[in-house]
């Protein structure tokens, strides 16, 4: 890597298998399934091939668990940041009132801290689901950074997808109504900015195809991947170029299903790509993100948002958008 690069930015949703679980409807959930004992080493281990740093978003549910805490320190002690998921991993949270919000966010910063001593200063929302009242919560606890935005116009699609490879009905479809955002996502800005009135919070947003919207982030190339490799990693290319022209900086996203394959048998196939083998996934992995350290210095969210924080922009495009939550004026 150059450290003239323009900084990007990759990050990491530690969603467990009972969180996916949950979030499908499957009452296995409740027993906490998890992989992280098989994951977390394995992750470790590809990324310092790469000599990465990264942000690891963590389940506080899963640090709660004392079976959970080597894989969690190990994280830690690797070098790479800890950011906060949410406690119960619900991306239901627009449902949830100001009191559970905040001790939602309380309980699982309270849990990292405990186990890794890596107090988190930067959230995520499950499945993007991002309230006002979260950003008054992350104001009030201190927080640097909020990545809970997906500017993109295809969650309901991705939705509908997910839901018709389900059981669910009545409450439980109702609860994931907006699970992976509405098309009013798709005109929300792609650089990173501060929220009005919350000038020590900056949000970084998950990057998304300039101009068309469309996703990048791993679990999403992956799935193209299965009709060509090739095109996945030109596609991924083309997104990178069209950033450098307009200027953005990037933030990447990757979830544990693309390190996980059908030889693992964590039984998830209703997940894009999970056909594909371990390895066959760490090849493709290993060429996207050969890929992005080649366009720019990778760094973890917290330094990507301090970049912002100190008011560096030109290749950053920084801005002081949005002027409303709810009022979204589309950016490049």
């Amino acid at each position: 890597m150059n450290s003239r690069q323009p900084i990007a930015s990759l990050s990491l949703d530690l969603d467990n298998r009972w969180s996916y679980l949950k979030v499908h409807g499957d009452p296995e959930w409740q027993q906490f399934p998890s992989y992280l004992d098989v994951l977390i080493p394995r992750v470790l281990d590809f990324l310092g091939e790469w000599n990465l740093r990264i942000t690891f978003f963590v389940v506080g549910q899963d640090a709660a668990f004392e079976i959970n805490h080597r894989p969690l320190r190990m994280i830690s002690a690797a070098g790479h940041e800890l950011g906060n998921h949410s406690f119960s991993h619900e991306p239901w949270f627009h449902l949830y009132s100001q009191q559970r919000v905040e001790s939602e966010i309380a309980l699982a910063e309270d849990l990292i801290n405990k186990v890794t001593g890596q107090r988190p200063v930067g959230y995520r929302a499950p499945g993007f689901s991002l309230t006002e009242s979260t950003l008054q919560v992350l104001e009030k606890r201190g927080y640097t950074y909020d990545a809970s935005t997906f500017p993109t116009f295809i969650g309901p699609l991705a939705r509908l997808y997910y839901l018709s490879r389900s059981g669910l009905t009545g409450r439980g479809r109702a609860e994931r109504s907006l699970l992976f955002g509405s098309l009013s996502d798709g005109i929300r800005p792609l650089r990173p900015y501060r929220w009005p009135g919350r000038q020590g919070i900056v949000e970084i947003p998950v990057s998304t195809m300039p101009l068309f919207r469309t996703p990048i982030h791993l679990s999403y190339l992956l799935y193209l991947s299965r009709f060509s490799f090739k095109l996945a990693v030109n596609y991924f290319r083309a997104a990178l170029q069209v950033s450098h022209h307009f200027s953005l900086s990037p933030s990447l996203l990757l979830h544990p299903l693309d390190f996980l394959g059908v030889d693992d048998k964590v039984g998830l196939e209703f997940f894009p790509a999970m056909e594909l083998s371990a390895g066959q996934k760490r090849q493709f992995v290993s060429e996207i993100l050969r890929v992005y350290c080649n366009e720019f210095t990778v760094v973890p969210v917290k330094e990507h948002a301090a970049t912002v924080l100190i008011g560096k922009s030109g290749s950053l495009g920084y801005e002081n958008q949005p002027s409303s939550f709810t009022s979204l004026t589309r950016h490049i």
